[in-house]
């Protein structure tokens, strides 16, 4: 038997792993979309946007069903329903994200899309009628000023437009996700049958956007004899995709959602290591103009803030 504090303490390790997943995600996004850039030039934003996103869970709902094979009758009325919610606030959160990314810069997107670190204990504390623990709001401070100076937000530029809205609306979203996994009445849900319909959901509405703003039906076919495209997406769909989310959906539960908020925070850190030398490899062997990103002290001082935060977080968990 394991104690408690050891459960914990493999959730906390197995949600960085996730958040090194979706770290990966980014660079190898952008490859996606430069390379589908290359071979369909007259694509609209929309369309690279839901054809980046629709086959990898495209891709990862035939894995589960072939996975699941054999149990897929038993998926229970909660677990379907705990399912699709997920699938619609995820995706829902990351539709408002994509699309408000085209109307304001990277790191106002990075940051505000974090603001869920500071929304999930106000909410949770309204809703228990009870206040945070100082070590709460100081972790949620930090993490903010991390993932402000990780994006190099410029706070004299900041105005709620169109994008900075949407994004805020992405958070969100983003928090319900993270709040529906913490449920206790959904506690006896099996983390596969859940993210399958997750999946589900998602490949549904994103390949329905897809149709809907491809230039013509023939081009949904044109990525799929890339070589590079594939090979990024097959990436994509493995890691980032079937890996992530997985990983999120059976060890989140295990600990507050205020911790998986902040946890999750870490996601930025990753994306900016590994975008420091993966651009250039993809480059390479797609023939892409993508550079790798530099060292600077954004990374080190943001990195070192968010990490200092989660390490506080663990000193003194919080009680909600």
């Amino acid at each position: 038997m394991f104690s408690s504090r050891s459960v914990h303490t493999q959730a906390i390790l197995m949600l960085l792993l996730a958040n090194l997943f979706w770290g990966l995600s980014f660079p190898l996004i952008k490859a996606i979309m430069l390379t589908q850039q290359q071979i369909l030039p007259a694509s609209s934003t929309w369309f690279v946007t839901a054809y980046t996103i629709a086959p990898r869970f495209f891709l990862a709902t035939l894995v589960l069903l072939f996975l699941l094979r054999k149990t897929i009758g038993t998926l229970t009325r909660l677990e379907l329903k705990q399912g699709t919610l997920i699938g619609v606030t995820a995706g829902a959160g990351m539709l408002f994200q994509n699309d408000g990314l085209q109307f304001t810069s990277a790191s106002v997107s990075a940051f505000l899309t974090q603001f869920y670190a500071i929304m999930i204990p106000v909410y949770l504390a309204a809703r228990l009628r009870r206040w945070p623990t100082g070590a709460v709001f100081l972790s949620s401070a930090l993490v903010l000023a991390g993932v402000a100076i990780l994006g190099r937000f410029d706070f004299r530029t900041m105005h709620l437009g169109r994008g900075e809205i949407e994004t805020l609306i992405s958070s969100v979203f983003f928090m319900m996700q993270i709040l529906l996994l913490e449920n206790k009445a959904y506690a006896a849900n099996r983390p596969l049958p859940i993210t399958l319909v997750m999946f589900v959901v998602q490949a549904v509405f994103f390949g329905a956007m897809a149709l809907g703003t491809a230039p013509k039906v023939a081009d949904l076919w044109v990525p799929w004899t890339s070589l590079p495209w594939l090979a990024f997406t097959v990436l994509l769909t493995v890691f980032c995709t079937l890996g992530s989310f997985t990983i999120m959906n059976r060890w989140q539960p295990k600990i507050t959602a205020t911790e998986a908020g902040l946890i999750y925070c870490v996601e930025p850190v990753f994306a900016s290591i590994m975008a420091l030398f993966l651009p250039a490899m993809f480059s390479a062997w797609a023939g892409l103009n993508y550079a790798n990103e530099q060292l600077t002290w954004h990374l080190l001082c943001g990195g070192g803030l968010i990490t200092l935060a989660n390490i506080l977080i663990q000193l003194k968990p919080p009680r909600v």
